[in-house]
C-alpha cells in the first residue's frame, strides 16, 4: 500500500510515525502500514455469496454461500483468536459480506476485543440502518467499490444500477457518520474514468481512497486486455498525483493510496526528483524505508470463507493451514512452512531485476503472488513493474561492468 497524499503531498512526516514507536496497536489507523512489528492485517473472506458478478473478483464468488463456510461459533472463535494474538485490522470482505448473517455480531465482537474492523463492500445492501448499527459497534471504515463512472461500474459490477446503488451507499454511509471511502480497480475500462472520480470524490466530500492494480491470476477470460500496459500505467499514476496534489491545494485533504504495485513509492520519489522538490523526495524515501514494501506473508493475511489462511488475497493457489486444524497464530508461525519462512526473509530469494534493483528494500519485490501466476515462479520479478531498467539502476551497473 501506497500513500501517494503521504509521500507526494507531504501529509505524514516520519516523525508522525516514530512517535508512537512504530507499534500497530499504538498507531493511528493512516500510519498502520508504517508499523515495525508488523502482526498482519487480515482480510476476512467472509463469505463466497455476492449478489453481484463482478468481472475481477479474485474470489470466483457465487450467488449463495459456499457450502464449507465457517459456521457462527467458528467465526466467533476466529475472531477472539486472531484479536488474542493481536492482529491490528480485520478487513471483513466476501464475496458481499453484508449478506452473512452474523457479519454485524463478528464485527461488534472483533471492536470489542481491540481490532479495528473495517468492512469492503459493493454497497447495494448497505442500508440506512445497516449503516447506523455499524457506525454503533464502531466500525472504523467502510470502503465502497467503485469501478469507474456510470455504465462503466455497471459492465465491470455485471448488473444495470450498480453505480447508483454504489452512490446512493455511500452517501447513506456518510449520513450515518461512518468514515467512508472508495475502492477502484485500474483497468482500461475505466482508466479514462479516472478525471471524473477525482471530481466525484471533491463534490461528494469523500476523504478517502484506494487505487488497486488489477492482479490478473489468469483464470478469468473476461479479464483478457484489461490489464494497462506500463506507459498507462504510469499515466495514471501521473494523473493520481497530480489530482491528489490540486485536491490538497484546494484545502480538501482526501486520503489517495494505491494498492498491489509497490513500484507506485519509488515512482513518486523519483518524480519528486523531477520537479526539484529533493527534501520532499527525501522525506518520501524515509517513509518507504519505514513502510518496508510488498508484505505479503508478513504484514497481510488472508482467510478464506472454508478457513483457509493464504500470504494474501490473490494467492490462494497457496494454502498455508486451515484454522479448523490449528490457531492462526500457529499457522503464521510454522517454521516447518517453507514458502512462509521464505516470504519473511524475501530478499535472500528473489531473482532477476527485482534482486538486482537499487529500490529493493523500499519496494520488497512487489507481489509475489503475480509472479507466481505468470511465471510459476514465486520469485521471479514482478511482472507489473513499470520502472525503467535506467530508474532502478540497472543501466547503470551493466555500463559499469562493461567498461
Amino acid at each position: 500500500m501506497i500513500g501517494v497524499s503521504k509521500l507526494y503531498c507531504g501529509t505524514v512526516e516520519p516523525s508522525d510515525v516514530l512517535r508512537y514507536g512504530r507499534k500497530s496497536m499504538r498507531l493511528p489507523s493512516h500510519l498502520l502500514q508504517f508499523s515495525e512489528d508488523k502482526k498482519p492485517v487480515i482480510v476476512w473472506n467472509i463469505t463466497r455469496a455476492c449478489n453481484l458478478a463482478c468481472v475481477h473478483c479474485y474470489a470466483s464468488a457465487t450467488p449463495g454461500p459456499a457450502p464449507d463456510e465457517l459456521d457462527r461459533d467458528e467465526a466467533r472463535a476466529l475472531v477472539e483468536s486472531l484479536t488474542d494474538y493481536g492482529v491490528p485490522v480485520i478487513l471483513f470482505s466476501g464475496g458481499e459480506p453484508l449478506t452473512h448473517p452474523s457479519l454485524l455480531e463478528l464485527v461488534a465482537l472483533a471492536v470489542k476485543r481491540g481490532a479495528r474492523s473495517v468492512l469492503s463492500t459493493n454497497g447495494l445492501l448497505l442500508d440506512r440502518d445497516k449503516a447506523l448499527r455499524l457506525k454503533d459497534i464502531g466500525l472504523s471504515y467502510v470502503g465502497i467499490s467503485l469501478d469507474g463512472l456510470g455504465r462503466a461500474h455497471d459492465r465491470m459490477r455485471g448488473r444495470p444500477g450498480a453505480f447508483a446503488g454504489a452512490l446512493s451507499a455511500i452517501r447513506t454511509a456518510r449520513e450515518a457518520g461512518l468514515k467512508v471511502g472508495l475502492r477502484l480497480t485500474l483497468t482500461r475500462s475505466n482508466k479514462d474514468d479516472l478525471e471524473g472520480i477525482f471530481e466525484l470524490m471533491s463534490s461528494e466530500g469523500i476523504p478517502r481512497v484506494c487505487f488497486y492494480h488489477l492482479v490478473d491470476q489468469g483464470h478469468n477470460p473476461s479479464l483478457a486486455g484489461e490489464s494497462l500496459s506500463m506507459a498507462e500505467t504510469r499515466q495514471a499514476l501521473d494523473l493520481i498525483a497530480l489530482r491528489t496534489r490540486q485536491l490538497h491545494q484546494r484545502g480538501q485533504a482526501t486520503e489517495v493510496l494505491t494498492v498491489d504495485n509497490q513500484a507506485d513509492g519509488p515512482y513518486l520519489y523519483l518524480k519528486l526528483l523531477e520537479e526539484g522538490l529533493a527534501e520532499e523526495a527525501a522525506r518520501a524515501m524515509e517513509l518507504l524505508r519505514l513502510n518496508g514494501g510488498a508484505s505479503s506473508g508478513h504484514g497481510i493475511a488472508a482467510i478464506s470463507w472454508d478457513g483457509q489462511v493464504h500470504p494474501d488475497q490473490f494467492w490462494r493457489s497457496v494454502v498455508l493451514g486451515s484454522v479448523r486444524e490449528k490457531s492462526f497464530k500457529e499457522i503464521w508461525h510454522d517454521p516447518a512452512n517453507v514458502l512462509l519462512q521464505a516470504l519473511k526473509d524475501k530478499y535472500r530469494h528473489l531473482k532477476g531485476r527485482c534482486r538486482d534493483c537499487r529500490f529493493l528494500m523500499v519496494c520488497g519485490g512487489g507481489l509475489r503472488a503475480r509472479a507466481s501466476h505468470a511465471y510459476g515462479d514465486p520469485w521471479a520479478p514482478d511482472p507489473a513493474c513499470y520502472l525503467t531498467d535506467e530508474e532502478i539502476g540497472l543501466a547503470e551497473a551493466s555500463g559499469r561492468m562493461a567498461g
